[in-house]
Parts: structure tokens; sequence; C-alpha cells
């Protein structure tokens, strides 16, 4: 009995990444063109592409709003902040949404293809892997930075 193994130069790293992932990445971290980018995985495509941006006036609100309940996703959220010395700050968060409620299928292609992603996005400060809303409340953004 033989077996064959799916998948050719990236199967141990899991997908490929969609070039215009990087190019929006900048927009956000160069231009503040974005408040935040949510990047899913394309199972057509065996890639990561980008799946919405969100303006720079939408909230953290908007944000966590834009992430589906049931199914994982990557995202990039910038977070503006004013330090003890009132100063303008600014510090990149990459977020692992992987909700409980999604398919087991779904978290372990996000978990082994995250890597690839976070290599791709150069200057991200934090990261976060949530499983549930609370995990990445505001708050624990705050946490991180102050």
């Amino acid at each position: 009995m033989s077996f064959r193994f799916r998948g050719g130069a990236n199967a141990s790293s899991g997908m490929g990444v969609a070039d215009h992932c990087k190019g929006t990445f900048l927009e956000l971290q160069r231009k503040k063109a974005h408040r935040y980018v949510i990047f899913k995985i394309d199972d057509k495509k065996n890639e990561v592409v980008v799946e919405k941006t969100g303006s720079p006036a939408e909230s953290y609100e908007d944000f966590t709003f834009a992430l589906p309940e049931n199914d994982c996703r990557y995202a990039i959220y910038d977070f503006d902040f004013v330090t003890s010395e009132n100063c303008q700050k600014s510090k990149i968060f990459f977020i692992a949404w992987s909700p409980a409620t999604s398919r087991i299928r779904a978290k372990m292609l996000y978990a082994t293809s995250k890597d690839r992603l976070r290599h791709e996005l150069d200057g991200v400060h934090y990261e976060i892997q949530a499983t549930d809303p609370t995990e990445m409340e505001l708050d624990v953004l705050k946490e991180r930075v102050y």
C-alpha cells in the first residue's frame, strides 16, 4: 500500500500568501490607509488573501464585528494610544482568530499557515491568539502596550 501526500512546496507551511497581502499591510503600516486588515484562506487559490479592510475612522468595535463568528481569520489592527507622557503612539497587532465554534479543519489549516503570513508582515509589534471574543477585547490590547 502506498500513500500520497497532497501539497507541493508550501505543504509544510500551509498556504501561499497572495502578493496583495503584503501591499495592503504596508498601506496600513506606512500610510495609515487602513485601521485594520482581515485575511482569509482562499481554498480554491490555496493562498491567504485580503478579505476586508477598515477605514482609519473605524473603531475597534467595527473591527471585531467584521470578524466571522464561526470561522477562522487572520487580522492586523493598528492600535492608536496616548502614553503616560502624553505622546501619540501606534502599535500593530496580529490577531489569529480561531473561534471555538469553527470547524476543526479550518482551525488546523489556519494554525499551520499562520507563520507563513506572519513572516510576510514585517513590523508587527504584538500577536494575540483568540478563540473567543474576550481574549481580544480592547482591554487586552491596552494591557499589552502599557
